[in-house]
C-alpha cells in the first residue's frame, strides 16, 4: 500500500477538439471521461497545466484526472506540467492510451515499456526522461497496413467497435483502487482475467 503524500495522476491522452472527440486516438479520454461521470466530477480547464483537470479520491488517495488539451503529440508537456506541481513522480503515473497492438475492446496494464510509435506515449517519456511509468492499454485494433495507421485512429469506430472500448472501460474502472495503492499485480490479476 502506498500512503503517499502527493497525489496519483491518472492521464488520458487525446487530441483536443469536436472533430477528435470520437476518433479511435481519443480512447484515453473516454476512459477519463467516463471516471468523471461516474464520479459526479466538474473539469477546470486549466492553462498552466496545458488540459482539463479534475480531482476524486479512488481506494482513499487523492488523485487528479488529466486530459491534455495539447495535440497527440505534446501530450507529455501537460503530463510533466502537473507531475512537477504536484510533485507526482513518473510510477505514480496511470496514462490510459488506445493501443493497435491489441484487438478492439482488449485491455492491458503494464508499467513501463517503450511507445510503440505512439506519438503522445513518446512524448511522455521524452518529458518526463523515462518510461517508468504506468500504461493503460485499450484495444483498438489495427487496420492491417501500417501506411492506413494515421487514417484508422482519427477516424471514428464502427459502432461495435466503440461498444467494445466502452465495455473494455467498464471492465478496467475497478481495477483502479489497486492501481493507485500501488497493487500493480492484483490489478493486472483482475484485470487480464476477465
Amino acid at each position: 500500500m502506498t500512503n503517499a503524500n502527493h497525489p496519483f495522476l491518472i492521464v488520458g491522452l487525446a487530441n483536443p477538439g469536436a472533430e477528435y472527440a470520437v476518433t479511435r486516438h481519443n480512447a484515453g479520454a473516454w476512459f477519463v471521461e467516463e471516471l468523471a461521470k461516474q464520479e459526479h466530477l466538474d473539469w477546470q480547464h486549466m492553462t498552466k497545466f496545458k488540459g482539463a483537470c479534475s480531482r476524486v479520491n479512488i481506494g482513499g488517495r487523492d488523485c487528479r484526472l488529466l486530459i491534455p488539451t495539447t495535440y497527440m503529440n505534446h501530450s507529455g508537456q501537460a503530463i510533466i506540467a502537473v507531475a512537477h506541481f504536484f510533485k507526482i513522480p513518473p510510477q505514480d503515473i496511470l496514462v490510459v492510451h488506445d493501443e493497435l497492438d491489441l484487438p478492439t475492446g482488449a485491455v492491458k496494464l503494464k508499467q513501463g515499456g517503450g511507445h510503440g510509435g505512439h506519438n503522445g506515449l513518446r512524448d511522455t517519456i521524452n518529458q518526463l526522461h523515462t518510461n517508468n511509468f504506468q500504461r493503460l492499454r485499450l484495444g483498438i485494433g489495427h487496420p492491417g497496413r501500417s501506411d492506413h495507421v494515421i487514417d484508422y485512429v482519427l477516424h471514428r469506430p464502427s459502432k461495435s467497435d466503440r461498444d467494445k472500448i466502452e465495455q473494455a472501460i467498464q471492465n478496467s474502472l475497478p481495477v483502479l483502487p489497486d492501481i493507485v495503492n500501488g497493487n500493480m499485480q492484483k490489478a493486472m490479476h483482475k484485470l487480464h482475467s476477465e
